[in-house]
């Protein structure tokens, strides 16, 4: 709805026809799995979603949280990746899937965090936060933390495995959310997660993501099972410089989470483009400004406009922009001033604020009064 600044100011609507195509996503998509949701990276366009704020045991997929905190930890130089790690009785003796670290031996950082990530070790997850936090409780307590500096605002973590608890829990949207971070706050260490085997201990374990051989353009990130929780894999892909993030839950076996997941993936990769509406800074109209040192001002789409769109579209799209005209002087630079919606059928509508992309200073009261009567007889000039 447009905000009228004073009765006095109507609304100004104008159209622009684009070329861009659009139809709607793909309804008839379906999948087995309990939870899940596809998202675009770039553009932050959800392509599909099921259940995607139901809560779920995330089983191993919390490992990703486990290493973002580790990272940030020695990001900010509170351990380092050679940082020797005490391996204590309670992480020697954790069941499930293991490192098979010796209690009583030393362990890098770096090797713990290949351990979590490479072959989901229970035990390395439980030695790696006791590292950082001296328990894993406390450790815990970091995740938490860290869950709601990044908006994952569904998600309670109890352990640093993901073993199952009953309050222990995320949502396929929290940790999409938490490995679109993952993947922009620590591209170095991400890479760790693209890793498809490592030995520890003489053991060769490989890396449980089932599409990192797929040829799909998959770069990580992590399985999880456990019975309460299903089989779940939380994965990105990049392709023509799109990167694409799927976070899957509650399937009944491996085989089902690497067909669905595949496919999923594939879908997303191959059926949609980002199509940039705007540039950064782009003028797109010029309104005229009320009492102002000057008559017009540009307005822009400051961080500029990109949109993801599917391939096959057929209908075509179109930008709305809206503004209260003329505008009020002053005007500031940065100020918003309206908005544009792109709409299309099928999509969500996009809305975007239109900025003032210059200021404009106030007129005198002489001028005022000269302005007064020059848009009521001619609206305002050039």
């Amino acid at each position: 709805m447009i905000r009228k600044i004073t009765q006095s100011f109507s609304p100004v609507i104008l159209f622009f026809g684009l070329s861009f195509l659009a139809v709607p996503l793909a309804h008839s998509l379906s999948t087995v799995a309990k939870e899940a949701l596809v998202l675009d990276v770039g553009t932050g366009t959800v392509l599909f979603e099921k259940n995607p704020d139901n809560r779920m045991a995330p089983s191993s997929m919390t490992k990703i949280m486990t290493a973002y905190v580790a990272f940030n930890q020695v990001q900010a130089g509170v351990v380092s990746l050679g940082t020797q790690c005490k391996i204590s009785k309670k992480a020697w003796a954790k069941g499930g899937s293991k490192m098979f670290v010796g209690e009583g031996t030393f362990v890098t950082v770096e090797n713990l965090l290949r351990g979590v990530i490479i072959q989901s070790g229970n035990d390395a997850a439980i030695a790696l936060a006791e590292c950082i936090s001296g328990r894993e409780e406390d450790f815990a307590g970091l995740m938490n933390y860290t869950a709601q500096q990044i908006g994952m605002n569904n998600s309670s973590f109890r352990n640093s495995s993901g073993w199952p608890d009953e309050n222990h829990y995320s949502t396929a949207r929290d940790i999409a959310t938490l490995s679109v971070r993952l993947i922009e706050d620590h591209p170095t260490y991400y890479r760790m997660f693209s890793e498809t085997e490592f030995t520890f201990s003489k053991v060769r374990q490989l890396n449980r993501n089932p599409l990192l051989k797929r040829k799909l353009g998959v770069d990580g990130i992590k399985t999880g099972h456990t019975k309460v929780g299903g089989y779940g894999l939380a994965a990105s892909g990049v392709r023509d410089n799109r990167r694409v993030v799927l976070v899957l839950n509650g399937m009944n076996s491996k085989a089902t989470r690497a067909s669905e997941s595949e496919r999923l993936m594939d879908w997303a990769l191959r059926t949609f483009s980002n199509y940039s509406l705007f540039r950064p800074g782009q003028v797109v109209e010029y309104a005229p400004v009320w009492n102002g040192l000057k008559n017009h001002v540009p307005l822009i789409v400051a961080n500029g406009m990109t949109v993801t769109l599917p391939l096959n579209a057929r209908e075509n799209m179109r930008a709305q922009l809206s503004y209260n005209g003329p505008i009020p002087a002053p005007v500031t630079a940065g100020q918003q001033v309206g908005e544009i919606l792109v709409v299309a059928p099928g999509i969500q509508p996009l809305r975007v604020p239109m900025l003032a992309g210059e200021s404009v200073q106030a007129n005198g009261k002489i001028g005022s009064v000269l302005n007064g009567v020059q848009y009521s007889l001619f609206g305002v000039g050039d």
